[in-house]
């Protein structure tokens, strides 16, 4: 993803203090040093950790301190950082609140406040608890405003293209804003199943709610049993209002789909959102919602309490299925000063890599990876898995967020022999524009039981050819399986 102009000087300033001699030595990388020879630039090392009185031994290495795009293995970063910070039972917590008094008619003479708390993963099925909490509160009607509060950081301002792009429309769901107050990973869902027959309109409703919650407009029709399902669906706004716009067909016996896209002001959703759960809980808002960059009063108190799940938990989705939403969100929790900023954030990683002895330069302008600027090098990444390896009671949370070859999420990483998916614990990164980026980062267990770290940053050039997977993952694991074997 593109980086917008206004952030490149500060990333060439960082960028150009980073710069380190090169070392090329493609020992134990027969297989994929072959790439270099296409054009592409690698940062490669593979080495074992030291135990029992051993020192470790790097196995393999090409360039190993060339700083190099890291893409989404930048998560790897953030899931340390974020474990340091807090530890794996932190819990984000969300909150209503309202210096208003609740009369005994059960009416808050005044305003109801969502005080958004940085929570990466609220849902839908939070707020409604919120909802239900206020319910059994004795609350049954709002006399004020239902406000949302996105003090701690939002809206936050973009700093890649299509996120810029996604502030009036999107036809995705990886490009939502951030807010300390969004809910569903910044994405508006709706329901698409067929009509009543053919040649009526799709049947379109709110994943979220019994009523529609964002305005939609229907170009799907409705044609006969067998045929093909062809649809788009893009999120766009129009004179301050988010609308899912819809076209294509869909067949009279095709399975009714959840459809999400990127909303273009997320805490403006919450609210929406919410309104509807207070709603279906039969709780009546007076005056309507609004959002606000203010805290909630000093004053008030809280009505209704939900926490969110243990961090833990958290960067298995952050790392398992690499949410770009969860990454930014939980580095802007990082930093201290409200009004957090995605740059700010970066520094908050970076500050976080100062205290590793040996890891060398680092550029992180997110934690999501989603920019090219982003920078470190395979010895850098290796330091960082090698420190957490060393941290007991981080470890265990740490690396069950990699994923596996033999049973990930992701069916692309599974390559090589089952000794190789068996020993290997893994984080990719992809990147397409403006150049290609694949990259891999974790750890594996040798023959003798040995732990070890590898990392490889393969990026393109912008005279190099298409990167796919396969091209680096298959000749990475016949250098992983004979190390695993010597070792």
């Amino acid at each position: 993803m593109l980086i917008r102009a206004a952030v490149r000087l500060r990333y060439l300033l960082l960028f150009g203090l980073s710069l380190l001699p090169l070392v090329a030595s493609a020992a134990g990388f027969a297989a994929l040093e072959k790439m270099t020879e296409r054009g592409f630039l690698i940062s490669a090392e593979a080495r074992l950790l030291g135990d029992a009185g051993r020192p470790g031994e790097v196995l393999g290495a090409i360039e190993p301190g060339r700083q190099l795009s890291p893409a989404s293995v930048s998560k790897a970063y953030l899931a340390a950082a974020a474990l340091d910070r807090w530890g794996p039972q932190h819990r984000f917590t969300t909150r209503l609140v309202s210096s208003a008094e609740l009369d005994a008619d059960g009416v808050l003479r005044g305003d109801l406040i969502l005080d958004g708390g940085g929570d990466p993963a609220l849902t839908t099925e939070d707020l409604w608890r919120l909802a239900q909490r206020l319910h059994q509160a004795g609350v049954r009607e709002v006399e004020g405003r239902l406000v949302v509060s996105q003090w701690r950081f939002g809206p936050v301002a973009c700093i890649t293209t299509d996120r810029c792009a996604a502030e009036s429309r999107a036809a995705n769901s990886y490009s939502a804003l951030l807010s300390s107050a969004g809910v569903n990973h910044g994405n508006w869902c709706v329901n698409v199943a067929p009509g009543a027959s053919a040649g009526e309109p799709a049947r379109v409703t709110s994943c979220d709610s019994q009523s529609l919650i964002v305005e939609i407009d229907n170009r799907m029709e409705t044609r006969a049993a067998g045929t093909a399902t062809e649809f788009s669906a893009e999120r766009i706004t129009r004179e301050e209002d988010e609308v899912m716009l819809l076209r294509g067909h869909i067949a009279l016996n095709a399975a009714p789909r959840d459809v999400y896209r990127a909303s273009g002001d997320p805490a403006r959703q919450t609210a929406r959102t919410l309104a509807a759960m207070l709603e279906q809980a039969g709780i009546a808002i007076g005056a309507g919602y609004a959002t606000t960059t203010e805290p909630p009063p000093a004053s008030a108190h809280a009505l209704a309490t939900v926490e969110g799940r243990p961090l833990q938990e958290l960067l298995l989705q952050v790392m398992n299925y690499s949410n770009n939403f969860m990454a930014d969100v939980l580095a802007l929790n990082l930093v201290d000063a409200p009004r957090a900023t995605l740059l700010q954030a970066g520094e908050a990683i970076q500050d976080y890599v100062a205290g590793l002895p040996d890891h060398g330069p680092v550029v992180m302008l997110s934690g999501s990876g989603l920019t090219t600027e982003n920078r470190t090098s395979a010895s850098g990444a290796n330091t960082l898995l090698e420190s957490m390896f060393h941290r007991t009671s981080l470890f265990p949370s740490f690396v069950a967020s990699f994923q596996s070859p033999a049973n990930g999420v992701s069916r692309f990483i599974r390559r090589g022999s089952p000794l190789v998916q068996d020993r290997l614990m893994l984080k990719t990164g992809t990147l397409n524009q403006p150049y290609a980026v694949r990259a891999v980062s974790g750890y594996f267990r040798a023959r003798s039981g040995r732990w070890g770290v590898f990392t490889v940053l393969v990026n393109g050039t912008a005279s190099t050819p298409w990167l796919n997977w396969a091209q680096v993952l298959d000749p990475l694991a016949q250098d992983l399986e004979r190390m695993i074997e010597a070792h």
